[in-house]
């Protein structure tokens, strides 16, 4: 296994009285500049900003009155594929058509050997409101929809006892499942709504701390390597870049034998994983550095290239360097790849599905699905719904589309948040809501 060998580097510590600003809800500066600023695939980026009291705005938990529902684009519709789920995170369809869905949150042990900090503490505290504070049910439940009516009548606990899993993949006859700490596996023929064998160890993954621990994974077309993202565990190395080894990164995991590499790095909290269909490139959703302002750093979507380092900590957006990480590192900076397409500030993009225009047919053609969990720092709020990137030629080629919003009432309280998403056997988009605790499905409306 091969790790990029961390820097020694004193990086910056925000002041106090910046810190102390994070207590205020709402306040800091707001957003200047239109919606479109800083999207697409040559986004404008403003000067860093941020005050010394930068905003803090999360939206508080309500979850769905009875009745409601989140609100489709036109020519689509909405339905819930199943209800009374338990922070349901990531999705994945089995061949079969039945459908996995991590019930996960942060692992119980999450901050510990972490740098006590009021930022710390008032994010924790902010999270809470947001809903994000509930103990990891650490199952995975299978939905299965027998009678093809949209609805899953079938709900029941595939696997418990793991590790605040997230990704999930089958390859053969093993089911692969990346918890906060280790990729494992289990024997599972399709069809099965239990399993009671033992997991067994593919690869350790760095755990310690957890600033981010959501392990996704996905498998390349023979089944033989899989591609796991590794979060950073802070937002710009404040926590010492010793505990950021094999971080911010995307590894290359041997199936069988468990050795890896670093396939990309620089990648601060990459989640959602996809295949592009006409390149066969890898691509990813990130999540960017915060607390330089309302409208940086965007989030973006982007290939990803082999051996490819994409700025963090140093630079953010390609080669913006960033002046709070001392000591500067332009030689790395030098190395930094711009991403293929940003998609806004703050918007905590998450999930990721790339389709070839054979799903969601009469409504959308190829592009990217991305589920966008919302922001808890940025006035106004961004994300809170799932968008639509259309492709062209394998690349991005327009602006997002709203697929599926109504997230936020008109108060500015959470109904929903949306997370994970993935085509289902027929071609309709499921949509993995871990405040509304549901996943909704997506599809064409008919003529």
């Amino acid at each position: 296994m091969t790790h990029r060998p961390a820097p020694s580097a004193h990086l910056y510590k925000a002041p106090i009285a910046l810190l102390l600003g994070l207590a205020l809800v709402g306040c800091g500066e707001t957003s200047k500049l239109p919606d479109t600023t800083g999207i697409g695939s040559a986004p404008q980026l403003p000067a860093p900003g941020g005050s010394l009291i930068p905003t803090v705005k999360v939206a508080p938990v309500k979850g769905w009155p009875a009745g409601t529902m989140p609100t489709p684009a036109a020519g689509t519709k909405v339905q819930a594929f199943a209800t009374g789920l338990d922070h349901p995170r990531w999705l994945y369809t089995l061949p079969n058509g039945d459908v996995l869905v991590a019930e996960s949150n942060k692992p119980a042990n999450a901050g510990e050997g972490k740098k006590p900090s009021i930022r710390g503490w008032v994010q924790g505290l902010f999270m809470k409101r947001a809903g994000a504070a509930v103990p990891s049910a650490d199952r995975i439940t299978l939905l299965r929809d027998a009678d093809g009516d949209g609805v899953a009548e079938v709900k029941t606990v595939l696997l418990q006892g793991l590790t605040s899993p997230f990704g999930m993949a089958l390859v053969g006859n093993e089911l692969f499942v990346a918890n906060a700490d280790a990729v494992v596996k289990f024997p599972f023929t399709q069809g099965q709504t239990s399993i009671t064998a033992a997991a067994t160890k593919v690869a350790d993954l760095p755990s310690k701390i957890n600033h981010h621990w959501t392990k996704n994974l996905l498998p390349n077309a023979d089944g033989s390597k899989l591609y796991v993202t590794v979060g950073s565990n802070s937002n710009i190395g404040e926590n010492g870049l010793e505990n950021e080894e094999g971080r911010a990164a995307i590894w290359e995991v041997d199936a069988k034998t468990g050795t890896h590499r670093i396939f990309a790095s620089g990648l601060r909290n990459p989640n959602g994983l996809a295949w592009e269909p006409v390149t066969g490139k890898l691509w990813t959703v990130v999540n960017e550095r915060d607390e330089l302002g309302n409208d940086l750093v965007p989030d973006y979507m982007t290939s990803v290239q082999d051996g490819g380092f994409y700025g963090w900590p140093w630079s953010y957006y390609g080669q913006h360097v960033d002046e709070r990480v001392k000591p500067p590192m332009p030689d790395m900076v030098a190395k930094a790849i711009k991403p293929d397409y940003a998609l806004g500030s703050h918007v905590a993009a998450l999930g990721l599905a790339i389709s070839d225009g054979k799903q969601m047919v009469g409504r959308y053609g190829a592009g990217a699905f991305i589920g966008e969990h919302g922001s808890w720092n940025r006035k106004p709020v961004s994300g809170y719904k799932v968008v639509f990137v259309p492709f062209m030629h394998g690349i991005p080629s327009g602006m997002p589309q709203d697929v599926l919003t109504g997230f936020l009432n008109a108060d500015g309280e959470a109904l929903g948040r949306p997370v994970g998403v993935v085509f289902d056997a027929k071609g309709a988009l499921l949509v993995a809501d871990d405040v509304g605790n549901a996943v909704w499905r997506v599809a064409p409306a008919a003529p």
